[in-house]
């Protein structure tokens, strides 16, 4: 795909994401989109963010589960980036108003302490680069119109990237046991979710260690300091207004959201 048509249907993809209108996916209209065009899109888009004043704070890992690559036909892990026009605290309230289609998903996140360089990290190597961890809750949200996405789409998407929440508890990945931990996801009070960081990748570390080698491979590096969201633990949740949703990790503690307003579509 040429510069024109990346560049084209990166500034669509983010005019789409501040309007808080769908378009239609990219795949229907660029038939021989690739993986790498979809991420070359995706770079404009977060251009145009940073360029709106935005920073680049982490990124996030999808596409972790096996029914979810079997449903986009890929058979590894994609990745968006987060910037710091995403970041909620524990116990927001989020506007679904700023939103367009939103869905929650519970998953751990990892903030790092040192850099981490691929190629050639294990999950070792990002245990001991890890600060700490925290549940969170990732507020994904499509700009492709009724998530009717494939791979293509949803990459040049920023990973369907929303909004994400970290909880307040700091965990320390070196004494957690990160895979076996069980996780719980509660909706106004109600349990909806049950999960294990062993349904990603095996360990959330693995995710972690394959997006430090895949960007390693493309000469980006993690930075001390950033944010990853190391994939779902937990089924994908419609949200609405009055929604309270709440995540716990064995041995870890706790994340809250709270929604309120109604989303564009």
């Amino acid at each position: 795909m040429n510069a024109q048509k990346i560049e084209k249907y990166g500034d669509e993809l983010y005019e789409a994401l501040v309007a808080r209108k769908t378009v239609a996916p990219l795949l229907e209209r660029e038939p021989d989109i690739t993986i790498n065009d979809a991420y070359r899109i995706q770079q404009r888009m977060i251009e145009r963010r940073v360029q709106a004043g935005e920073t680049i704070v982490g990124k996030k890992i999808g596409v972790t589960s096996k029914a979810i690559q079997d449903f986009l036909g890929v058979f590894q892990p994609d990745f968006g980036q987060l910037t710091s026009g995403m970041s909620y605290a524990d116990g927001s309230t989020i506007d679904i108003d700023t939103l367009i289609q939103p869905k929650a998903e519970a998953e751990l996140a990892f903030v790092l302490k040192d850099d981490l360089i691929g190629p050639g990290i294990t999950a070792m190597d990002v245990i001991r680069a890890t600060d700490y961890v925290v549940p969170c809750f990732e507020i994904v949200d499509s700009r492709i119109t009724d998530w009717k996405i494939k791979i293509q789409d949803t990459v040049a998407d920023n990973a369907s990237c929303g909004v994400y929440v970290l909880g307040k508890t700091k965990g320390d990945p070196r004494t957690l046991d990160i895979t076996l931990a069980g996780m719980v996801v509660e909706k106004n009070g109600e349990l909806v979710s049950t999960g294990a960081g062993a349904a990603v990748q095996g360990s959330p570390a693995n995710a972690v260690a394959w997006l430090a080698n895949t960007l390693g491979a493309l000469g980006i590096s993690f930075k001390a300091g950033e944010v990853i969201l190391s994939g779902a633990q937990s089924a994908l949740l419609p949200i609405k207004d009055g929604d309270e949703l709440v995540c716990t990790i064995g041995g870890l503690g706790s994340c809250k959201v709270a929604f309120s307003g109604r989303s564009a579509a």
